[in-house]
């Protein structure tokens, strides 16, 4: 008997594997079909659930900011009845630019109201959250630091400023101010007038607090040079 040609053995086997193939896949829609539909079905919930998610977040962040920008208006209006409620809130936010906001604002508004324990709290609460951005610490380091220099030891003035009082850093001036005034406390006065003299030569630094660097350096024994001018800074 005269055997087949190889290309219907070829033909004849891919349709065989064809149909094997698209029975298998047949029985495996009718056995796990429900599970697909439910997989399908939950992923696009899931997915439409973050992108509402997403959109609640934009749209509270927005409402978030402009109840932070009307708690300020009432603040200049002096209208603060409601305010340091309404700021401890808005602290609570997930946004870390209102909850660092509010912060400084709940702090401004215990100063203005003579709270110098509550402010010192709220400033410590910004320089000690490492999520803030290290511009808001530090700025909230200077302002505790400053509230409390009278109440603490020299050296735990020194201690905590010693990272900004460094030629170049933005808070140069007063960090190396109220460090310079620690070190006079601790009777090291010749550090002191050459730390005041370092502030007095950075052109970096306001003039305001060269022109007194440079008095407190003269009179503590160190030629810091002459005081700036417009002219001559």
């Amino acid at each position: 008997m005269a055997q087949p040609p190889d290309t219907i053995n070829e033909t004849f086997l891919r349709e065989v594997d064809e149909n094997l193939r698209r029975d298998q896949l047949r029985d495996f829609a009718i056995r796990h079909g429900r599970w697909l539909i439910g997989g399908v079905i939950l992923f696009l919930a899931a997915s439409g659930g973050w992108i509402y998610w997403q959109q609640y977040q934009v749209q509270r962040s927005e409402r978030q900011v402009e109840e932070l920008a009307q708690v300020y208006t009432d603040i200049g209006a002096n209208k603060i009845s409601t305010a340091p409620q309404r700021l401890d809130t808005l602290s609570e936010s997930g946004k870390k630019g209102v909850r660092a906001s509010s912060l400084f604002a709940r702090a401004a508004l215990a100063l203005q109201q003579n709270d110098h324990k509550l402010a010192i709290a709220k400033f410590s609460e910004i320089a000690s959250d490492s999520g803030f951005p290290q511009a808001y610490r530090d700025a909230a380091l200077i302002r505790q630091t400053a509230l409390e220099f009278d109440t603490i030891k020299p050296e735990d003035v020194i201690a905590r400023l010693a990272p900004l009082a460094k030629p170049g850093n933005p808070w140069f001036a007063s960090a190396g101010e109220m460090t310079g005034m620690a070190l006079i406390k601790q009777g090291k006065k010749q550090e002191a007038g050459r730390l005041f003299a370092a502030i007095a030569k950075d052109k970096t630094v306001p003039e305001g607090n060269r022109a007194r660097s440079v008095q407190l350096a003269s009179s503590l024994g160190v030629d810091a040079g002459t005081l700036p001018t417009a002219t001559n800074p």
